[in-house]
Protein backbone atom coordinates (compact mmCIF):
# COMPACT_ATOMS: atom_id res chain seq x y z
CA UNK A 1 0.00 0.00 0.00
CA UNK A 2 1.37 3.37 -0.95
CA UNK A 3 2.21 6.05 1.50
CA UNK A 4 -0.54 8.25 0.06
CA UNK A 5 -3.18 5.57 0.57
CA UNK A 6 -2.05 4.99 4.14
CA UNK A 7 -2.33 8.70 4.89
CA UNK A 8 -5.79 8.85 3.36
CA UNK A 9 -6.91 5.86 5.43
CA UNK A 10 -5.62 7.42 8.65
CA UNK A 11 -7.45 10.66 7.91
CA UNK A 12 -10.65 8.76 7.26
CA UNK A 13 -10.33 6.78 10.50
CA UNK A 14 -9.72 9.95 12.51
CA UNK A 15 -12.75 11.62 10.94
CA UNK A 16 -14.94 8.62 11.71
CA UNK A 17 -13.78 8.46 15.31
CA UNK A 18 -14.39 12.19 15.74
CA UNK A 19 -17.92 11.82 14.38
CA UNK A 20 -18.69 8.93 16.74
CA UNK A 21 -17.35 10.79 19.75
CA UNK A 22 -19.35 13.87 18.79
CA UNK A 23 -22.60 11.85 18.74
CA UNK A 24 -22.02 10.23 22.14
CA UNK A 25 -23.45 12.00 25.20
CA UNK A 26 -21.11 12.13 28.18
CA UNK A 27 -22.40 10.30 31.25
CA UNK A 28 -22.22 13.39 33.48
CA UNK A 29 -22.58 16.38 31.25
CA UNK A 30 -21.89 19.72 32.79
CA UNK A 31 -25.09 21.60 33.24
CA UNK A 32 -25.17 25.09 31.84
CA UNK A 33 -24.92 27.75 34.47
CA UNK A 34 -28.35 29.16 35.20
CA UNK A 35 -28.48 31.88 37.78
CA UNK A 36 -32.23 31.40 38.20
CA UNK A 37 -32.11 27.75 39.28
CA UNK A 38 -33.18 27.41 42.95
CA UNK A 39 -33.53 31.13 43.44
CA UNK A 40 -37.30 31.44 43.12
CA UNK A 41 -38.53 34.29 45.27
CA UNK A 42 -40.25 32.99 48.41
CA UNK A 43 -43.04 35.30 49.47
CA UNK A 44 -43.34 35.18 53.26
CA UNK A 45 -46.75 34.29 54.62
CA UNK A 46 -48.61 37.25 55.98
CA UNK A 47 -49.26 37.00 59.71
CA UNK A 48 -52.76 35.95 60.63
CA UNK A 49 -55.14 38.72 61.58
CA UNK A 50 -55.68 38.92 65.32
CA UNK A 51 -58.85 37.14 66.33
CA UNK A 52 -61.79 39.28 67.33
CA UNK A 53 -63.99 36.63 68.83
CA UNK A 54 -64.39 34.76 72.08
CA UNK A 55 -62.03 32.00 70.94
CA UNK A 56 -58.98 34.19 71.56
CA UNK A 57 -59.42 33.98 75.33
CA UNK A 58 -58.23 31.57 77.99
CA UNK A 59 -59.83 31.35 81.41
CA UNK A 60 -59.22 29.34 84.58
CA UNK A 61 -61.29 26.32 85.44
CA UNK A 62 -62.18 25.30 88.98
CA UNK A 63 -58.82 23.60 89.45
CA UNK A 64 -56.94 26.74 88.40
CA UNK A 65 -55.90 25.30 85.04
CA UNK A 66 -55.93 27.42 81.90
CA UNK A 67 -58.71 26.55 79.46
CA UNK A 68 -58.97 27.88 75.92
CA UNK A 69 -62.44 28.99 74.89
CA UNK A 70 -61.54 27.83 71.38
CA UNK A 71 -62.84 24.43 72.51
CA UNK A 72 -66.33 25.92 72.17
CA UNK A 73 -65.87 26.89 68.53
CA UNK A 74 -69.06 26.58 66.45
CA UNK A 75 -71.24 26.52 69.57
CA UNK A 76 -73.84 29.06 70.63
CA UNK A 77 -72.72 30.33 74.05
CA UNK A 78 -74.34 32.17 76.91
CA UNK A 79 -71.75 33.80 79.19
CA UNK A 80 -73.10 34.63 82.67
CA UNK A 81 -71.57 36.19 85.77
CA UNK A 82 -73.24 34.57 88.75
CA UNK A 83 -73.56 34.60 92.54
CA UNK A 84 -74.93 32.12 95.05
CA UNK A 85 -76.59 34.56 97.48
CA UNK A 86 -78.27 36.94 95.05
CA UNK A 87 -81.93 37.67 94.47
CA UNK A 88 -81.37 36.44 90.92
CA UNK A 89 -79.72 33.17 92.00
CA UNK A 90 -82.93 31.20 91.26
CA UNK A 91 -82.24 31.95 87.59
CA UNK A 92 -79.97 28.91 87.81
CA UNK A 93 -83.16 26.84 87.49
CA UNK A 94 -84.02 28.38 84.11
CA UNK A 95 -80.41 28.32 82.96
CA UNK A 96 -80.14 24.59 83.62
CA UNK A 97 -83.51 23.95 81.95
CA UNK A 98 -82.48 25.87 78.81
CA UNK A 99 -79.14 24.10 78.77
CA UNK A 100 -80.76 20.69 78.93
CA UNK A 101 -83.18 21.61 76.13
CA UNK A 102 -80.58 22.87 73.67
CA UNK A 103 -77.20 21.35 74.53
CA UNK A 104 -77.62 18.63 71.91
CA UNK A 105 -78.10 21.37 69.30
CA UNK A 106 -74.76 22.96 70.17
CA UNK A 107 -75.61 25.27 73.07
CA UNK A 108 -73.33 25.81 76.10
CA UNK A 109 -73.60 28.06 79.15
CA UNK A 110 -70.32 29.41 80.57
CA UNK A 111 -70.73 30.31 84.24
CA UNK A 112 -68.32 32.79 85.88
CA UNK A 113 -68.97 33.37 89.59
CA UNK A 114 -68.24 36.93 90.67
CA UNK A 115 -68.12 38.40 94.17
CA UNK A 116 -68.05 42.07 93.13
CA UNK A 117 -71.72 42.79 93.74
CA UNK A 118 -72.65 42.88 97.40
CA UNK A 119 -70.22 40.07 98.24
CA UNK A 120 -72.92 37.67 97.10
CA UNK A 121 -70.55 34.93 95.84
CA UNK A 122 -68.52 34.11 98.97
CA UNK A 123 -66.34 31.06 99.35
CA UNK A 124 -63.97 29.31 97.00
CA UNK A 125 -64.75 27.44 93.81
CA UNK A 126 -65.60 24.20 95.61
CA UNK A 127 -68.07 25.96 97.91
CA UNK A 128 -69.79 27.65 94.98
CA UNK A 129 -69.82 24.58 92.75
CA UNK A 130 -71.15 22.32 95.50
CA UNK A 131 -73.95 24.80 96.17
CA UNK A 132 -74.89 25.13 92.48
CA UNK A 133 -74.83 21.42 91.74
CA UNK A 134 -76.54 20.48 95.01
CA UNK A 135 -79.26 23.12 95.00
CA UNK A 136 -79.86 23.62 91.28
CA UNK A 137 -78.32 20.57 89.68
CA UNK A 138 -76.27 22.54 87.16
CA UNK A 139 -74.29 20.53 84.62
CA UNK A 140 -72.92 23.29 82.41
CA UNK A 141 -69.29 24.48 82.74
CA UNK A 142 -68.51 26.62 85.75
CA UNK A 143 -65.18 28.42 85.99
CA UNK A 144 -63.07 30.07 88.69
CA UNK A 145 -64.29 33.30 90.27
CA UNK A 146 -63.39 36.46 88.37
CA UNK A 147 -63.80 40.25 88.44
CA UNK A 148 -65.94 41.65 85.67
CA UNK A 149 -65.34 45.36 86.34
CA UNK A 150 -62.39 47.45 87.46
CA UNK A 151 -58.62 47.15 87.03
CA UNK A 152 -58.59 43.39 87.63
CA UNK A 153 -61.44 42.61 85.28
CA UNK A 154 -61.06 39.42 83.26
CA UNK A 155 -59.83 40.17 79.72
CA UNK A 156 -62.82 38.17 78.52
CA UNK A 157 -65.19 40.62 80.20
CA UNK A 158 -63.24 43.64 78.99
CA UNK A 159 -63.83 42.33 75.48
CA UNK A 160 -67.50 41.47 76.07
CA UNK A 161 -68.16 44.97 77.36
CA UNK A 162 -66.38 46.49 74.36
CA UNK A 163 -68.87 44.75 72.09
CA UNK A 164 -71.97 45.59 74.14
CA UNK A 165 -70.80 48.66 76.07
CA UNK A 166 -71.34 49.40 79.71
CA UNK A 167 -70.02 48.12 83.01
CA UNK A 168 -71.69 45.06 84.45
CA UNK A 169 -74.38 46.35 86.80
CA UNK A 170 -75.13 43.21 88.79
CA UNK A 171 -75.00 39.43 88.97
CA UNK A 172 -76.57 37.36 86.17
CA UNK A 173 -75.80 39.71 83.28
CA UNK A 174 -75.74 37.57 80.16
CA UNK A 175 -73.95 37.75 76.80
CA UNK A 176 -75.15 35.64 73.89
CA UNK A 177 -72.43 34.49 71.48
CA UNK A 178 -73.15 33.11 68.00
CA UNK A 179 -71.42 30.18 66.27
CA UNK A 180 -68.75 32.54 64.91
CA UNK A 181 -67.73 33.58 68.42
CA UNK A 182 -69.31 37.04 68.09
CA UNK A 183 -71.37 38.83 70.75
CA UNK A 184 -74.88 39.28 69.41
CA UNK A 185 -76.98 40.18 72.47
CA UNK A 186 -76.61 41.39 76.02
CA UNK A 187 -79.24 40.78 78.68
CA UNK A 188 -79.43 42.55 82.01
CA UNK A 189 -80.32 40.49 85.09
CA UNK A 190 -83.96 41.62 85.12
CA UNK A 191 -84.65 40.71 81.47
CA UNK A 192 -87.12 37.82 81.25
CA UNK A 193 -85.53 34.42 80.87
CA UNK A 194 -88.14 33.68 78.21
CA UNK A 195 -86.50 36.37 76.04
CA UNK A 196 -83.08 34.81 76.61
CA UNK A 197 -84.41 31.38 75.67
CA UNK A 198 -86.03 32.72 72.49
CA UNK A 199 -82.77 34.38 71.42
CA UNK A 200 -80.83 31.17 72.11
CA UNK A 201 -83.26 29.19 69.98
CA UNK A 202 -82.96 31.69 67.13
CA UNK A 203 -79.14 31.67 67.30
CA UNK A 204 -79.10 27.89 67.01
Amino acid sequence: MTKHKITTLIVALVATATAIIGCTKPENPELPINDTVGTDTIVPEEPEEPQDNIYQFKVLDGAGDSVSLAQYRDKVLLVVNTATQCGYTPQYTDLQRIYELYQDSGFVILDFPCNQFGGQAPGDYDDIHDFCTGRYGITFPQFAKIDVNGPNASPLYVWLKSKKPGNIQWNFTKFLINRKGEVIRRYEPGNPMSSVESAVRNAL
